[in-house]
């Protein structure tokens, strides 16, 4: 006779191991892309004055959208045909921020490698990280652009 089985989820998958839900994910992949042709076709100056708006009154987002937000836009810098590097992830991170009406930091760092000077962007709303942040302190500050 057959039983059949119930099936339970693993007590390996955690919550944290969900995949982004979909419209986030799809919301990721649009502004990595605009960020990176806004990378390619804009100055700097130009796209740091559009991400600085100290005026705003913006509350911090809380850990959870943070943490959505992030794994949206990680898996979408891992699996695009091309490298979306720190600088196109943080852009992507800071609009979907904004987009929410919650604040951002977006922090543009140096640092010496190997006689190399060499660029790093993380972002941070409140005291929440949201991307590149894993290796901030090995970055000297240059500036910081707020919303």
């Amino acid at each position: 006779m057959f039983v059949p089985m119930t099936i339970r989820p693993s007590p390996i998958l955690r919550e944290h191991d969900r995949p982004a839900p979909p419209l986030l994910l799809a919301e990721a992949g649009a502004a990595i892309l605009a960020a990176t042709l806004a990378i390619r076709l804009r100055p700097f100056r130009t796209i740091a004055e559009g991400l600085d708006d100290q005026a705003a009154q913006r509350q911090a987002t809380d850990a959870e959208t943070g943490y959505w937000i992030r794994r949206a836009v990680l898996a979408w810098g891992r699996r695009l045909p091309w490298r979306a590097k720190c600088f196109e992830q943080g852009l992507a991170a800071a609009w979907m921020l904004r987009s929410r009406g919650l604040a951002y930091a977006v922090h543009y760092g140096a640092a010496n490698a190997n006689s190399d000077l060499i660029a790093h962007v993380w972002v941070t709303s409140g005291s929440t990280p949201i991307v590149g942040c894993e290796n901030r302190d090995a970055f000297s500050l240059l500036a910081t652009f707020r919303g």
